[in-house]
């Protein structure tokens, strides 16, 4: 991967399992356990995504089995105790489905997951057909990118574009994700900056500014004249 920023589409799994509308409560339960997934799309039609259901839908059929629940406790719960008597997936599924387009960022998406309390997001088009799936470890491919393929990018993107005349003199290195910017520049208030944009770079970890002000040239003596 090379460029900034990465999108959804970038990271995504495009092999997705998922189960459609009718598709009955065993079969979804076998479908997981045989693909190990947690969540899965549902779906109607050529691929639209219309909800998702999840192991915590399937869940309160295997708690509300002993009807320990009171009266009170089963009104607080009501759509749990619907999903308790529910056969399908169409009865089960959380709607409408919490999704993300392929061309959304990887800090968009990772907000969404964050804001909505997924793990992961079926990836879908303009009209709602699947195109994929993302999930937060999809999300944290970026970490993989090489030291050395962050290092090309920080010099080419940041160190530059922000200090043209005094690129020669800044030096990047990069260790396990983390950058360290080396050298003198002429203005330190593009220091901040510096920092800002190197952490905007995808998979950088970190960042460690060494940066100072241009050495000051000496004056030279003047001489007087006898």
């Amino acid at each position: 991967m090379t460029g900034t920023p990465h999108i959804v589409s970038d990271v995504m799994a495009r092999t997705v399992v998922a189960v459609g509308r009718d598709a009955p409560f065993k079969e979804i339960v076998r479908t997981m356990e045989q693909w190990k997934v947690s969540a899965m799309p549902v779906l109607e039609g050529e691929g639209r995504v219309v909800g998702v259901v999840s192991e915590a839908d399937l869940l309160p059929k295997e708690e509300f089995r002993e009807g320990e629940q009171t009266l009170s406790q089963q009104r607080q719960r009501l759509a749990d105790v619907a999903k308790a008597g529910a056969t399908r997936a169409e009865e089960l599924m959380s709607t409408p489905a919490v999704t993300v387009h392929p061309d959304a960022t990887l800090a968009q998406a990772a907000r969404i997951m964050a804001v909505r309390h997924v793990k992961r997001l079926p990836v879908v088009d303009g009209v709602g057909m699947l195109q994929g799936i993302v999930s937060r470890a999809d999300l944290l491919k970026v970490f993989l990118r090489p030291d050395q393929e962050l290092e090309e990018e920080v010099r080419r993107t940041v160190v530059s574009y922000l200090f043209p005349g005094f690129s020669h003199g800044v030096h990047v290195n990069v260790h396990d994700g983390v950058v360290t910017l080396r050298g003198h520049i002429r203005d330190t208030s593009l220091i901040s900056v510096a920092v800002r944009l190197v952490r905007a770079v995808e998979g950088v970890v970190d960042v460690e500014p060494q940066l100072t002000g241009e050495s000051p040239v000496p004056d030279r003596p003047q001489v007087h004249g006898s």
